[in-house]
């Protein structure tokens, strides 16, 4: 799309006329010169403007591209070091659970001895009963 009017040839042999009738022939290889210099500055100006938003788009990319490079930098980074911590404690990690495990058997071995004993009070203690019931 463009901004700019399209002008034929027609169009263009209607302005030339105008423009030698208004200025006259003397003055026209000037008016002619004047108006090629302002489309050539017109023209310029419309070259720099798209060239420094090329630039500025190019740039955004560039910044975003940067951004997640170093982003993905990081990241792998941080997942480098969770990796070579995760390495170096896991013999701490077995430790651990090792003793979790034996702490487990040990409560449960308390556990039992616990219940024993106290199948062992429950059964004295009937047997107490008992013998005290049979003596009234």
């Amino acid at each position: 799309m463009s901004l700019l009017p399209q002008f034929g040839f027609i169009e263009l042999l209607v302005i030339a006329i105008v423009a030698l009738i208004v200025v006259g022939p003397k003055d026209l290889p000037k008016l002619m010169q004047s108006c090629g210099r302002f489309v050539a500055k017109a023209r310029a100006m419309a070259g720099e403007f798209t060239s420094a938003f090329d630039e500025m788009a190019r740039e955004t990319e560039m910044d975003e591209l940067r951004k997640e490079l170093e982003d993905m930098r990081l990241n792998k980074i941080t997942d480098d070091v969770k990796d070579e911590m995760n390495e170096a404690f896991r013999p701490v990690k077995d430790e651990i659970n090792q003793t979790f495990e034996a702490g487990g058997e040990a409560v449960d071995e308390a556990n039992g001895i616990e219940k024993s004993t106290s199948d062992l009070n429950d059964s004295s203690l009937q047997k107490v009963d008992h013998k005290n019931r049979s003596k009234h």
